[in-house]
């Protein structure tokens, strides 16, 4: 039975012109040690010259650009003395000409922009009768294909139509801090699930305590290397520690930014290769407090790490990873409050069939239960959730993919019992949305993909990404939904 799908005129396409200043190593410190002598030997006069035209050119692209040369310098200090010269003695101009060598502009967006989710504004104010201001959250993709999370800030008015704010010129880098306060026994855990052999973490691990720090863990393992003739297999271990370690931070964005502005780019070494596909929520708990939380898959060119976004107010986020036997793959997405007095997420551990898993602690995820396989035509290969589900008196409403022929992504919608999401109620027999022909042409062709959804005015609002290049949205009338759903 066919459900009308309303689609929109809107379009994300991806944008070039967005560029971020990123830190740039061209070819290994050998390399930078030749480099940096070069510069060193030029006069006071040339060194001005030389940094005011870098200035000129680019001062206008980046907000505080002086400001990101310095950064990339401290970060080339160490080759700085291993050239026999004082850092601290290097006038001001010379440090930052130094730092934008080893700075270079990154395009985020420039390939792809692409599998959106959606949540309500914190701020809902100055707004229309009706009309409601969203989050929107956007997996953009540049050069060699490393994703960043990206955002947007709209309006949906009382029928569904969405209008957005356009984006702002600049990119903002926010401020990192790695030095997260660790749980020995949560970490030790974490390096088993990920199969680190035990007898050889202990040169470094015995030496720390209950807690410890980011930078306890960087000065304990500096000094296992110095003391220790290390094999290749006890580096590996060692490297899988800073790996896990490096994959805690917080980052702050300035005040003074837009939405549009803040880019949530890879920092720790999990994530090197990508933020693949956030799926955020607003996670409503007990004491009514609301947090915005986004599951996200991290990967490094090798390994994927499932990890966990937590922030209030989008300005200030916190990022770790998730732990637990049933934390090891991608999709997990979080309902937006306890049930039953457990934190709850959606999964797809084994990546053909839908999971539930329940967990009094948001962090760890041990327990899962399959809810759902394949079972029609058009989701034969795989099904899987497309974001966290939205509650509705009907039960909890939740957007699944499935692909089947020619590796075709349709979406379609199942209905969760609000009391024990583990039973299906309903779902469409039928794919809610199949590529059309503008949205089967693309970089990954004949895909429809959603990380999220709202509701809102008796509308289910659909953002969703084209051939993993585009995005757009449609909305769905919710009672014709319900009405025409196979209930079980």
């Amino acid at each position: 039975m066919t459900i009308q799908v309303n689609r929109k005129d809107i379009r994300f396409y991806p944008d070039s012109k967005r560029v971020m200043a990123r830190y740039y190593m061209p070819g290994g410190d050998e390399r930078a040690r030749r480099i940096i002598p070069k510069i060193l030997s030029l006069s006071d006069e040339a060194t001005r010259f030389t940094l005011n035209r870098v200035l000129t050119n680019f001062s206008q692209r980046h907000r505080n650009i002086s400001k990101v040369f310095k950064e990339h310098f401290n970060r080339v200090r160490h080759i700085v003395k291993q050239v026999n010269v004082d850092p601290d003695s290097l006038t001001r101009e010379t440090q930052l000409l130094i730092g934008s060598y080893f700075t270079m502009e990154y395009s985020i967006e420039s390939a792809a922009f692409f599998n959106p989710s959606i949540v309500d504004d914190p701020d809902q104010t100055v707004l229309g009768e009706g009309q409601k201001r969203v989050i929107v959250s956007f997996r953009a993709t540049g050069e060699g294909h490393i994703s960043s999370i990206v955002f947007r800030s709209g309006v949906i008015d009382k029928d569904g139509n969405l209008e957005f704010k356009a984006p702002g010129d600049l990119v903002d880098i926010p401020e990192a801090v790695k030095n997260h306060i660790y749980d020995k026994k949560a970490f030790l855990e974490k390096l088993s699930e990920m199969h680190v052999q035990k007898d050889l973490i202990s040169m470094v691990m015995d030496r720390l305590g209950d807690q410890f720090t980011y930078d306890e863990l960087q000065e304990t393992t500096e000094e296992s290397l110095k003391k220790n003739k290390l094999n290749k297999i006890q580096r590996k271990v060692l490297q899988d520690c800073n790996w896990l370690a490096n994959s805690h931070y917080e980052i702050t964005f300035s005040l003074d930014t837009a939405l549009s502005e803040r880019v949530i780019y890879p920092i720790s070494n999990s994530e090197s290769n990508g933020i693949e596909d956030a799926r955020f929520v607003e996670f409503t708990d007990d004491d009514g407090s609301v947090t915005y939380y986004g599951t996200y898959t991290a990967f490094n060119g090798f390994t994927i790490l499932p990890k966990l976004i937590e922030t209030k107010d989008f300005y200030h986020f916190k990022i770790m990873p998730l732990h637990g036997e049933h934390a090891q793959n991608k999709g997990m997405a979080l309902f937006p409050r306890k049930v039953n007095g457990k934190y709850t997420m959606m999964s797809r551990i084994d990546g053909v069939n839908n999971y539930i898993m329940f967990s009094d602690d948001i962090h760890y995820w041990e327990k899962a239960k399959k809810i759902q396989e394949p079972e029609y035509p058009w989701q034969f290969i795989q099904i899987g959730n497309c974001g966290s589900p939205v509650e509705t008196e009907k039960g909890w409403l939740l957007l699944t993919h499935g692909v089947g022929p020619m590796r075709r992504y349709s979406l379609g919608v199942t209905l969760l019992d609000l009391e024990d999401p583990t039973r299906v109620i309903a779902q469409t027999g039928e794919p809610l949305m199949r590529p059309n022909d503008e949205e089967r042409e693309g970089y990954v062709p004949n895909v429809v993909y959603s990380c999220g959804i709202t509701t809102h005015n008796n509308h289910l609002i659909i953002p969703y990404a084209m051939a993993d290049y585009a995005s757009t949205f449609a909305t769905v009338n919710l009672d014709e939904l319900f009405d025409k759903m196979v209930y079980l």
